[in-house]
């Protein structure tokens, strides 16, 4: 089964352009993951770029592509440092593409959000709702459940990522799933909601599209907050977040340093400014949840819904997320594409 789901991530996989070749070639270090429309990694790399010197090339994978790629160079990496959603950054430990390192600030991550032996850790998080482009709903109203975009009104309107390849994508399964009754033992409600929005056409991508809502071509995503939040305040669009009324899940991000990558001292550089105070506020000001809470402004903080909403959002087993990945994988490819 594993094979399978290692098989059918690495078709998705994404190879570096030739240019992409050369400016990695002559970048101070890479990191896998790290697209510049993604939770603010443009500015994040910008800091990095102030404080260390170093310049890191942007990098458009997402996870399973990333994951992907690391396997294929297990034997000659190129990357330094990996970022993904935490099912790949456990998988990424079990593969023994990365290597443990415990960043400033370790032990004030809680247990259950990062491998013992540092082999990944989180640096942030995010809760998984509905981003919405309220100018391009065509006069449907705002949805404010799952069941809502299996209605006719939402046909064509709704885009999801490929769950079977993008770590957001899987998380909407594992999301959804869990709202309307399922488990990580049991997907049946899951699939069986995917496959009935499948008769409402959906959009169905592999990469991050925030550009796609903000155009319009995509008026309703199930995408994060941090992600809404900087559509709605810094590019001034008109969007909206909504946690779905049956429910969702929180979702740690992590980061891991590769495994005799070509610049080990500087990925572990990277990783030490990532978790210190201020590369934690880039997350922060990104309206993401860092994982050092302090981090987090009382301005930035008054941008999130109400608690009240955010009381419909809630973490669970990830370890056990990572193990169901591949069956859900199988299952989806199966009964779903």
């Amino acid at each position: 089964m594993m094979k399978k789901f290692i098989k059918t991530v690495l078709i998705g996989l994404t190879l570096i352009s030739s240019q992409q070749a050369i400016s990695a070639f002559a970048a101070d270090a890479i990191c896998y993951n790290c697209p510049p429309q993604w939770a603010d990694w443009a500015s994040q790399l910008k800091s990095i770029e102030k404080h260390l010197g170093y310049q890191i090339p942007h990098d458009n994978k997402n996870s399973g592509q990333t994951l992907s790629q690391l396997l294929a160079e297990k034997d000659n990496p190129v990357a330094d440092v990996a970022y993904y959603g935490v099912s790949f950054g456990i998988q990424a430990g079990q593969k023994d593409v990365v290597t443990a390192y415990k960043p400033q600030h370790f032990d004030e991550i809680p247990a259950g959000l990062k491998d013992p032996e540092g082999k990944w850790f989180t640096i942030h998080s995010g809760t998984l709702g509905f981003f919405v482009n309220v100018d391009a709903l065509e006069g449907a109203a705002i949805p404010q459940s799952w069941a809502d975009l299996l209605k006719p009104e939402y046909k064509g309107l709704v885009g999801y990522l490929d769950p079977t390849s993008a770590f957001v994508g899987y998380a909407g399964a594992v999301a959804v799933n869990r709202a309307l009754g399922g488990d990580l033992d049991n997907f049946d409600a899951g699939i069986e909601y995917f496959k009935n929005l499948a008769k409402n056409d959906p959009i169905v991508p592999k990469q991050t599209s925030y550009a796609r809502v903000i155009s319009g071509e995509i008026p309703i995503l199930f995408d994060y907050d941090f992600n809404a939040y900087r559509a709605k305040y810094k590019d001034n669009a008109n969007v909206a977040f909504v946690i779905p009324q049956e429910g969702t899940i929180v979702v740690p991000y992590v980061m891991s340093l590769v495994k005799n990558g070509p610049h080990p001292e500087k990925g572990k550089k990277i990783l030490d400014f990532i978790m210190s105070d201020e590369g934690q506020k880039v997350w922060a000001n990104a309206f993401l949840r860092p994982i050092r809470a302090s981090a987090m402004s009382a301005e930035a903080a008054s941008k999130f819904l109400p608690d009240a909403d955010y009381a419909r959002s809630t973490p669970l087993d990830y370890s056990k997320m990572a193990e169901a990945q591949a069956g859900f994988t199988e299952r989806y490819l199966t009964e779903v594409k």
